[in-house]
């Protein structure tokens, strides 16, 4: 019987640049109808907020571009090679072919039939059309802060994988930067169809390496069983589905299993033992799968496609199974896209299916949910009450709060100026509406309000929750900052405490390795420069300015040379700045020996044309590593940031003290959460650069302590002065300690991953460990996990017995020979794990790729900051002083 042959329809292709013109068109036509509580409800669960993350140069934006295709988006297919990406929109991610920069897109899948024509087409599934809020994320390890800040919004990831690399040391990061935040994940192996593709070899990879159960949904289907990769057998539903070769993906053939040609018939024994191995290892975790096992009378392939899916999405929702779906495709040549967008929208979850957002109010831990209910003001009025009277309880209405989201990037615009992409996590924000920023206390006017396609936009009048959207023009909101709108309020006051204080979980900021001067080619672009670098600044957090104080220099910081390299590249030629780069350096770090001195510092100064006067008692001592953090009630705080740690101790009313006993009343412009802040801060400035080195101070830890009948004067006190005396407190116990004990200079040691073939494996090792003074940690098989030392995360997850693990056959893998460990040298590959300067990784990759013949790569991540010692501190201060 002939195969069962269906076109895919043609899907509606509006012009890329006119669907701002079609949208609006769109809306003004559409009756207008207030939304109801299903509305919302039904809006919600059809919308999928996910990303893309992968090592780099496995395939994220070649993917995007199909997926953008396919929904009907744009009507052509973008090439990287060509730099006609829509994602990759940026002059030099185009030049250079690579993602620096996440970028945010738009899309329905399945497509919204168009109006104007009729199509006809064969669906891989049939489902009702969604709203997919996607984000193409870079995969240099230079760039780990624009994953980070992605992923801390997303409700779901599409993870990459190249099916002849395997699962590399980039793809173990992003991997476990993911889990950090219990994001639902599905796994997308992709490049089955070059040379040395190996799908059933990365399958085991996945469970060695990412310590995770792979549920292989999808097969390879090699023409013939040794020919071209022509599509996939699909396990859920017993099917194949065959793409034309050379084709642009829309032509495709649905082939139930029984119909397959009889030359195919190791194809289909492979679908139903991967069906039935899918079927087992559901059954393992979900007890509705073992009913539905049952009924079916104990036969794996009798049990209905809609059942396995619902199985398989109550087991990728549920943290604690430990299963990730695996999907196969080759994007570039346009095959295994569709069925990818079809897992998105089945197993994925909505955002209502996402974990409630975690938030601080008025130094309570809580969830969104805990906040709309009413839980967390009350326990935020309970907490007050028991620290006596330093604050009057306040019950805001929770009512009014209207939306609460959070800013997780910004992106500088040469027409619209700043774009700030938010996460509306609760509620609706409107177009007009004032947004108060709870992390600078300051209320901005929201004038628009966009829905963003890569770099084109459409302007939108409201953003509901569980929307991914961007609001131009706002002059303070950074990366990070707690947005919320409240009824009632206006660009003058914010919402009455303690909503004021309300924060979600912040985007944490890796700390700068590298750095290099900027210098102004005349004095009159210094403030152009200057600007630029403002810009830039608050694009990209991890990028740092500094000015030395030596020698008055302006210094760029970031996470890497080719980090450096793309700021130098984007501020030259983007924003015409006419400055040039010194040479990338380092960043060393000082650390103090033995303890201060407790020491009183009295601050009395105008600051601002007002008197300000404040005082702190305060000590400085090394930081342990077994240092546990101590048990504080609602008067103490204790912080760890950058290295360093704050611990602050206010004196509570109880306290015994030699004046006067303390009522717990504080003048009308302080609370205790205002005090720990302008402490901390203070303390953070003070630790920023070093005594006897221009770099900043680590492993320092700071005891401030502030007894209110002592350290505040009324309205004099304010939270600057509190700053400011902290910062001279902590400014002159450094001093004093480093004048009398002497200081440390502290460098970074990397933990390093090197793939390399066995033939060059001695070379590598010999070159790590002789010249750039590394230590070799391990010696792996390139499938075997990497261990701890790279990812610190891995070590708690549980080991995979890869015995257990399906994986259907590689007909182009390794030989029968080499898979029993006799591989030759020239193609077994090693994982070498080291711990090395991060100074002598400067320039490695082309080192590396010399030694190996341009076979070898590598991978590193921050261990931590150690002490120089011997021979190589007289080395490093005579470069750093220069003689």
């Amino acid at each position: 019987m002939r195969p069962v042959s269906v076109l895919a329809r043609s899907y509606r292709s509006a012009p890329f640049w006119n669907l701002s013109v079609t949208s609006r068109t769109f809306a003004s036509t559409s009756p207008k109808r207030a939304k109801t509580a299903n509305d919302v409800a039904t809006e919600i669960s059809k919308t999928r907020n996910i990303g893309i993350i992968a090592h780099i140069d496995a395939g994220k934006t070649t993917t995007t571009e199909r997926m953008l295709y396919y929904s009907g988006h744009t009507r052509r297919i973008g090439n990287v090679d060509d730099g006609s990406t829509v994602t990759d929109f940026l002059p030099t991610e185009r030049a250079r072919g690579v993602t620096i920069q996440s970028a945010a897109i738009s899309f329905h899948w399945p497509p919204i039939p168009s109006e104007t024509q009729e199509v006809q087409s064969t669906k891989t599934s049939d489902l009702v059309p969604h709203n997919i809020n996607l984000i193409d994320t870079p995969g240099h390890a230079d760039f780990t802060f624009e994953v980070l800040r992605s992923l801390r919004i997303l409700d779901g990831a599409v993870c990459i994988l190249d099916g002849v690399a395997g699962v590399e040391a980039q793809t173990e990061k992003v991997w476990y930067q993911a889990a950090k935040y219990n994001i639902p994940k599905i796994v997308y192996i992709n490049k089955l169809d070059r040379d040395g593709a190996a799908f059933g070899e990365t399958v085991k990879q996945i469970a060695s390496r990412l310590h995770t159960w792979p549920a292989v949904c999808q097969v390879p289907w090699w023409e013939g069983g040794k020919g071209q990769f022509i599509g996939v057998g699909d396990a859920i539903g017993l099917r194949a589905i065959r793409w034309a070769v050379g084709g642009d993906g829309k032509s495709l053939e649905v082939i139930p299993i029984d119909k397959l040609p009889h030359t195919e018939a190791a194809f289909e024994e492979e679908i139903k033992k991967a069906r039935r191995a899918l079927v087992e290892l559901l059954s393992e975790n979900d007890e509705l799968m073992v009913e539905k096992y049952l009924e079916a009378e104990e036969d794996h392939l009798a049990i209905r496609s809609e059942d396995v899916i619902a199985s398989l999405r109550r087991s990728v929702l549920n943290p604690q199974s430990n299963i990730v779906p695996i999907f196969a495709g080759a994007s570039f040549r346009n095959m295994g896209v569709q069925p990818l967008l079809d897992a998105v929208v089945q197993l994925l979850p909505s955002p209502s299916e996402a974990p409630d957002p975690e938030l601080n109010l008025g130094g309570v831990e809580g969830t969104i949910s805990s906040l709309i209910s009413g839980k967390m003001l009350s326990a935020t009025g309970s907490s007050q009450l028991k620290a006596a009277k330093f604050r009057k309880p306040i019950t805001a209405p929770v009512q009014n709060l209207e939306a609460c989201a959070l800013a997780f990037k910004v992106v500088h615009d040469s027409r619209r100026g700043a774009l700030v992409y938010v996460r509306v996590y609760s509620g609706s924000i409107r177009r007009q509406s004032v947004l108060f920023n709870t992390n600078l206390q300051v209320s901005e006017r929201a004038p628009q309000l966009l829905k963003m396609y890569a770099s084109e936009s459409v302007q939108i009048d409201a953003i509901p929750a569980g929307q991914v959207a961007v609001i131009p023009g706002l002059k303070h909101a950074r990366t990070g900052d707690t947005l919320i709108s409240y009824a009632g309020g206006n660009s003058r006051s914010g919402p009455p405490a303690p909503l004021n204080t309300l924060q979600l979980r912040p985007i944490e900021v890796p700390p700068a390795v590298f750095f290099s001067s900027v210098e102004p080619h005349s004095l009159g672009e210094e403030k152009n420069v200057r600007t630029s670098l403002d810009i830039l600044t608050r694009e990209d957090p991890s990028l740092q300015v500094t000015e030395d104080e030596e020698s008055g220099q302006t210094l760029l910081s970031g996470m890497g040379e080719f980090h450096l390299e793309i700021a130098t590249d984007r501020l030259v030629n983007d924003m015409k700045a006419k400055a040039s780069m010194g040479k990338i350096e380092i960043a060393y770090r000082e650390s103090i020996l033995q303890s201060s001195q407790p020491d009183i510092y009295a601050f009395d100064k105008e600051q601002g044309g007002k008197q300000g006067r404040a005082s702190c008692l305060v000590t400085v001592e090394p930081l342990s590593e077994e240092f546990a953090p101590p048990k504080l009630d609602e008067f103490g705080y204790s912080a760890y940031e950058d290295g360093n740690r704050v611990t602050i101790n206010i004196s509570s009313p109880a306290d015994p003290g030699d004046l006067e006993p303390w009522d717990g009343e504080l003048p009308s412009q302080l609370s205790i959460p205002f005090i720990h802040s302008a402490l901390k801060n203070g303390a953070l400035t003070a630790l920023s650069r070093g005594i006897n080195y221009p770099f900043q101070l680590h492993n320092t830890h700071v005891f401030l302590s502030l007894d209110p009948r002592k350290h505040i004067f009324g309205g004099e006190t304010t939270p600057a002065a509190l700053s400011s005396a902290a910062r001279l407190a902590t400014k002159t116990a450094l001093k004093a300690t480093a004048l009398e004990h002497g200081s440390a200079l502290m460098e970074l040691v990397m933990n390093v991953t090197v793939s390399v073939d066995e033939a060059s494996l001695g070379a590598v090792v010999n070159d790590i460990s002789s010249t750039r003074g590394g230590h070799i940690m391990s010696l792996d098989d390139a499938g075997v996990t990497s261990g701890p030392t790279v990812n610190a995360t891995s070590n708690d997850l549980p080991r995979i017995d890869i015995s257990k693990v399906y994986a259907p056959p590689d007909p182009f893998g390794p030989s029968q020979s080499q898979q029993q460990g006799i591989a030759s040298d020239s193609i077994r590959q090693r994982n070498i794990t080291a711990r090395v300067p991060l100074k002598e990784m400067v320039g490695y990759l082309k080192h590396l790729r010399s030694l190996t013949g341009g076979r070898g790569t590598f991978v590193m991540s921050p261990d931590k900051f150690e002490r120089v010692v011997g021979q190589r501190e007289k080395v490093l201060l005579k470069e750093i002083r220069g003689f």
